[in-house]
C-alpha cells in the first residue's frame, strides 16, 4: 500500500510540474508541446533581475562549447522520515492530501520547481527544489508543510547550484 501511495504521489507531482499545452501536429500525426510565451530578456537583464531579488548567481564558461552559462543557487529540501509516524490511516490520508496541496501551492506560486518521492522505503522520503533567494525562506516554506508540522516528515535543506533555464532530461 505504501508503494502504491508513493507511485500516486510521484504521478501527481510529475503532472503538476510537467503541465504544458499539448498540440497535435496534423501533418505528421505527432505531438508537440507549446511553451508559454515569455518575454525574451538579455543576459544582463536576467542577471539584474535575479540579483535585485536577492538570488546568488555566477557565470560558468563551458570549456568545450565556450558558451557562458548562468548558474543560480537553489535549495534542495530533503523530506526525511519524521519522529511522529503514529497517525491512523484516516489521519495519514488527510495529511497526505494537505501535503500534496502544499506542494502544488509552492509550485503554482513559483517557490518550488520540482518535487517528488523516492522509490524506496528509506528514511529520505522525497525532495523539493526551492527557487527562492535565501535558505531561510526555503526552510520556512518547507517547514510550513502539514506533514512536517505533524512530525510525520522533517526537513534537511542544502544550497544547490544549477544552470538557470536548463531542463531535466
Amino acid at each position: 500500500m505504501e508503494k502504491m501511495k508513493s507511485m500516486i504521489y510521484l504521478i501527481l507531482c510529475l503532472a503538476i510540474v510537467s503541465c504544458k499545452k499539448e498540440v497535435k501536429d496534423k501533418e505528421e500525426n505527432t505531438f508537440a508541446f507549446e511553451e508559454e510565451p515569455e518575454t525574451i530578456k538579455t543576459a544582463k537583464e536576467r542577471k539584474e533581475e535575479l540579483t535585485s531579488k536577492g538570488f546568488e548567481i555566477f557565470d560558468y564558461v563551458d570549456e568545450e562549447t565556450k558558451d557562458t552559462v548562468l548558474m543560480q543557487q537553489y535549495f534542495i529540501a530533503f523530506l526525511k522520515r519524521g519522529p511522529n509516524r503514529s497517525q491512523n490511516k484516516e489521519e495519514e490520508d488527510g495529511l497526505q492530501a494537505l501535503h500534496m496541496a502544499h506542494l502544488g501551492s509552492m509550485y503554482e506560486q513559483g517557490f518550488a520547481d520540482i518535487s517528488g518521492p523516492f522509490g524506496d522505503d528509506g528514511d529520505i522520503r522525497g525532495i523539493t527544489i526551492y527557487n527562492v533567494p535565501t535558505q531561510k525562506m526555503a526552510d520556512s516554506l518547507a517547514n510550513s508543510d502539514p506533514m512536517v508540522q505533524a512530525g510525520r516528515l522533517q526537513i534537511e535543506i542544502h544550497p544547490w547550484w544549477a544552470a538557470k533555464g536548463f531542463s531535466l532530461r
